[in-house]
């Protein structure tokens, strides 16, 4: 079998699994099985054991989260700090998925590293390659292994941005009419909260949680800023502090961001708009044009092919 089919199908085979995964550990943190599991917790008379309680949990927190952490303990050691803090941050970025910390995703990290790298090497070595084909199978399964949650994290900070860019105008818009009905802002933002269930709304729930916790509202605002990642954010919550501390009103501020924001997105619109046709570009001239000229021009090479014959015979 050549390599760049062995290749391919075990990458695919990997990313099955992953995806499966994926879709498990997620439905497995749904509503329902919550509800369901405090329901048989209040049906139960005898009081749990540390056993049951350790099997009630999900197979990733049982399983799959104490690996991740032992692996993370050792590589830890050996990584620089910065890039701990990076990881971190982007960890923020991307909204903590699956409620991961920097241990869990450098965990991760390490053992898919591993997994791909001996995955690759028994692969090759089934099908019989040379030995030189498996070192490097080893070196190059390790190497995807570690790239492949970064570009997964990486996606996931993208998806969690753009939600939140398209709900900025209309969350703003909640916002200023909830002010000028003489609500405050944090009560507005409550509000906001309550209405929806986006990013950007936990958000808000978050900077209100901590403000409750008696945390200042700028330093409340800053941190949710760093947290999204989002120029409009950064825009909006410099604006608010700024209203805050000069002591202007705070509906005239909300109303102007509104309008900003409207005007933002239609302007995110017209740009899209502009590059649509050089996006369309390649796939006409490389998929649909090839399939019209062989539609249209067809027949005719066929006919000037058998014309050719009965002129020569």
């Amino acid at each position: 079998m050549p390599l760049p089919i062995i290749l391919v199908a075990a990458g695919m085979l990997f990313m099955t699994v992953v995806l499966i995964y994926v879709g498990v550990a997620t439905s497995s943190r749904g509503g329902d099985q919550v509800a369901l599991r405090l329901e048989e917790f209040a049906s139960r008379t005898t009081p749990l054991t540390l056993e049951d309680i350790e099997l009630s949990q999900p197979f990733s927190e049982r399983i799959i989260r104490p690996i991740l952490r032992g692996l993370a303990q050792f590589v830890t050691r050996f990584t620089p700090a910065h890039t701990i803090e990076a990881t971190a941050h982007n960890l923020e970025l991307a909204g903590r998925p699956h409620n991961w910390g920097v241990t869990e995703f450098l965990g991760l990290r390490t053992g898919a590293a591993l997994l791909l790298a001996v995955f690759f090497f028994l692969l090759l070595s089934v099908a019989g390659q040379p030995m030189l084909y498996r070192l490097g199978s080893i070196f190059l399964g390790a190497l995807l292994g570690y790239l492949l949650p970064g570009m997964w994290l990486s996606s996931k900070i993208r998806r969690r941005q753009q939600e939140i860019i398209k709900a900025m105008p209309d969350a703003l818009d909640l916002l200023t009419i909830c002010v000028e009905a003489g609500l405050g802002f944090d009560a507005a933002m409550a509000k906001v909260a309550e209405k929806w269930d986006n990013e950007l709304s936990r958000a808000f729930g978050r900077v209100i949680q901590e403000i409750r916790l008696g945390k200042p509202r700028r330093e409340a605002l800053r941190e949710m800023d760093r947290t999204t990642g989002v120029p409009d954010i950064t825009s909006f919550v410099a604006a608010i502090i700024q209203a805050d501390q000069l002591g202007v009103s705070m509906a005239k501020v909300m109303r102007i961001q509104s309008e900003q924001m409207r005007i933002r997105r239609r302007q995110r619109a017209e740009e899209k708009a502009h590059q649509a046709p050089v996006k369309m570009l390649f796939p006409l001239v490389f998929l649909i044009f090839p399939a019209i000229y062989v539609v249209l021009l067809g027949p005719a090479t066929l006919v000037v092919k058998e014309s050719g014959l009965l002129g020569g015979m």
